[in-house]
């Protein structure tokens, strides 16, 4: 009786767990991360190397650690948008956001990845930001640049982004 007891108990503890839990909170709680509940249903995870990730309501991530140092550093993002703030003076090494189109690499700055229809969108609000297609070169937007990936082979353009497009980004995410 006593080893059912105790598997009801835990699996009770579990179900209880995944009720209250948000979204997303045991994959970011494996990395060290905490998670925050925000207005307009959007997560806030702050990790312990420095990297805060703000996702949109419905945002599809996921949080890796690529060389097992214990903390994250990728994010594979899937659909809507989050955005990166990387504290250069907590964080060592590369930190990299992984979309189906587009691969977007830094260190110490904040950008926004959003991903929608086929299409990956890259805005840089501090520092720089290397963003390349998976098999492709690399270009580097600065402050107010963004660029629009697609699954093409053509050469990316940056742009630097019209007041409302970024805004209207921003603005998802909390800013």
């Amino acid at each position: 009786m006593s080893i059912i007891s105790a598997f009801l108990r835990g699996f009770a503890a579990a179900a209880l767990a995944a009720l209250l839990l948000p979204a997303g909170a045991a994959l970011a709680q494996t990395g060290g991360c905490t998670v925050e509940n925000a207005a307009g249903g959007r997560e806030i995870l702050r990790c312990p190397n420095g990297v805060t990730v703000t996702a949109e309501a419905g945002a599809s991530f996921r949080l890796n650690d690529r060389n097992r140092d214990g903390s994250p550093d990728v994010v594979s993002l899937r659909g809507k948008a989050i955005l990166v703030d990387v504290d250069d003076a907590r964080h060592t090494g590369n930190f990299q956001v992984v979309t189906p189109q587009a691969i977007a690499a830094v260190r110490g700055t904040q950008w926004a990845v959003d991903v929608a229809g086929g299409r990956t969108s890259v805005l840089v609000v501090q520092g720089s930001v290397a963003v390349r297609r998976p098999a492709g070169n690399p270009v580097v937007l600065g402050p107010g640049e963004g660029v629009d990936v697609t699954s093409g082979a053509g050469a990316l353009e940056v742009r630097r982004w019209p007041a409302a497009r970024a805004a209207a980004l921003l603005a998802r995410l909390g800013q």
